[in-house]
């Protein structure tokens, strides 16, 4: 996983807060009086506490499980009052290390309370005896206050800046995952209708028993169409190549006339529409004439896109379906068909009905305008 800009700048702040404070702790304790014991134990603290402190407060891609974070701030608890206990207030430092450890650590409700009581947990060691500060317990309360204030407050920058990178991320993933859905479905519609008129138009030829002539027209017709087939693919395909409704209307036509199928078609001139209610008025147009092809004995249609001023409704009807055929379902988890399309119609507040009467058979679709 790559690391954000972010959280790389708040590694490094993090690291020379971490290692400058700890510094000026080991030099505070060399100009002291000590022994070999005193040397071993400080050495030991100096060398474990900067890789507990950064494991504690790394942000992500770095930062650890929540489990290990926890373990880590027990290690921390201990190497924090240890030292002051042992090695009196030169280690007050570390106070605000473990304060926004807690704070960072622990759910929000019980985070303020504890980290709270760690910082005045110097002034009472200082007040009960058990540390000798010539510092005094206010100096030790600001110090512990200000540390843990600016690890908590880097730290929490840092994971803020990784979420909103990876928010970033997935909502390009999101975007490229739509515009691969939308160019799957306009290709299964556009290649399944276009690929039924072919094959509807060469059976009407075959069983016709045409001349010579007449199978040469038809065979004209079909590599016409496959022609402009291969060209509407290639558009689907560019991207942000434009997708009228005009033509979709007239592909629509073409593919209707080639299938022997009277079309009528009513589109208002200059129609302006927001891209969303574009692209569902093209797929549901998409939707019906291919049900048309494949379902149907039609022998003509009639497409009309009327606009009014709150909304517009786009009507697809025709002659050769019988009252009792049933609507084709969408596939499972496919969002094709008219079933699919009812969601993507509704999400945009608008309805579709597909009603059979006698031996007509209409799908509407009806859009708010903004």
């Amino acid at each position: 996983m790559t690391a954000p800009p972010g959280a790389r700048v708040a590694l490094g702040a993090l690291a020379v807060v971490v290692i400058g404070s700890l510094g000026l702790v080991a030099l505070d304790v060399a100009a002291s009086p000590f022994h070999k014991r005193t040397v071993t134990a400080g050495l030991t603290v100096l060398v474990l506490t900067p890789a507990v402190l950064l494991g504690q407060y790394a942000p992500p891609p770095y930062r650890l499980p929540y489990r290990w974070r926890w373990g880590l701030l027990l290690v921390q608890a201990v190497l924090t009052y240890v030292p002051i206990v042992v090695f009196q207030h030169r280690w007050f430092t570390l106070l605000g290390f473990l304060a926004g450890a807690v704070m960072l650590t622990l759910p929000p409700a019980n985070s303020v309370p504890v980290a709270l009581a760690v910082v005045a947990s110097g002034p009472l060691l200082i007040h009960t005896g058990v540390v000798d500060s010539s510092r005094g317990s206010l100096v030790a309360l600001l110090s512990a206050t200000i540390t843990a204030s600016t690890v908590f407050a880097v730290t929490h920058l840092a994971l803020l800046s990784s979420r909103l990178y990876g928010s970033k991320e997935q909502t390009a993933r999101l975007a490229e995952q739509r515009a691969q859905a939308r160019m799957r479905q306009d290709l299964h519609d556009l290649v399944g209708s276009s690929l039924v008129a072919i094959a509807m138009r060469a059976e009407n030829t075959l069983r016709a028993d045409a001349s010579a002539e007449s199978a040469r027209a038809a065979l004209t017709e079909v590599v016409e169409l496959a022609r402009r087939t291969q060209e509407d693919v290639r558009l689907i395909s560019s991207p942000g190549a434009p997708r009228s409704l005009a033509d979709e209307f007239a592909r629509a036509q073409r593919l209707l006339t080639t299938s022997g199928i009277g079309v009528h078609a009513s589109l208002p001139p200059r129609l302006e529409l927001d891209g969303a209610v574009t692209e569902c008025l093209r797929s549901v147009l998409h939707e019906a004439v291919g049900n048309l092809l494949e379902h149907s004995r039609a022998t003509f249609c009639e497409i009309e896109l009327h606009a009014d001023p709150d909304d517009i409704r786009l009507t697809v009807r025709n002659d050769g379906v019988p009252a009792d055929t049933p609507l084709s379902p969408a596939p499972s988890g496919r969002g094709t068909g008219l079933a699919g399309l009812r969601g993507r119609v509704v999400a945009l507040g608008g309805t579709l009905r597909s009603t059979p009467e006698d031996r007509t058979f209409s799908v509407t679709a009806t859009l708010p305008l903004p």
